[in-house]
């Protein structure tokens, strides 16, 4: 069983850092980067889209792991096996999965919208996060959108990674919590 929660573990882990490194990338390093691209604005736009919808399908699959194996090793706590804090903490975890897989997945569809707002995703951008003038109206709003759920997933996911340290750093403090945990990721 060790191994096998060990395993989990790990797997959760690193699905949680595939969806904030990817997240953080883009938002941080790709999105203001795409207006060095001159040759169109509809150019940036297909970059945008064609690159965030691609890396959809690692971040979905990287925090819908993450989030399974939270709750699949969740299931195996009992509240006798945990204090208050620890309790409140994987209640609150358990709170940022939802609202990371709604989220995370509000994004998904809104990203696949704006792409389809143009032939090949080329809807014309200033940069990743930024609509152009000629932007047509939905597209400027789905990127308004698209922007602020990001933000979101980041802020998430970075709880999550927060909270998931806080709850190891917990397991050495209780030798019930000691066992347990090795339940969880």
């Amino acid at each position: 069983m060790a191994k096998v929660s060990t395993a989990a573990w790990v797997a959760h882990d690193l699905g949680l850092a595939a969806s904030f490194g990817g997240l953080l990338f883009g938002r941080t390093a790709m999105n203001p980067s795409l207006k060095y691209i001159e040759s169109s604005k509809a150019d940036r736009g297909r970059v945008l889209n064609k690159t965030w919808n691609r890396y959809n399908a690692v971040n979905v699959l990287s925090f819908g792991f993450a989030t399974a194996s939270w709750f699949i090793g969740r299931a195996a706590l009992s509240g006798r096996s945990i204090d208050k804090d620890a309790e409140n903490l994987s209640r609150i975890k358990d709170i940022l999965y939802v609202s990371g897989a709604v989220s995370g997945l509000a994004s998904v569809v809104s990203g696949f919208r704006l792409a389809n707002q143009a032939p090949d995703g080329a809807v014309p951008i200033e940069d990743g996060s930024t609509p152009a003038a000629e932007t047509p109206e939905q597209a400027q709003k789905l990127i308004r959108t698209v922007n602020i759920l990001g933000n979101t997933n980041l802020a998430i996911t970075g709880s999550l990674i927060g909270i998931t340290t806080a709850l190891a750093m917990k397991a050495q403090e209780s030798t019930g919590w000691t066992i347990t945990s090795k339940l969880l990721p």
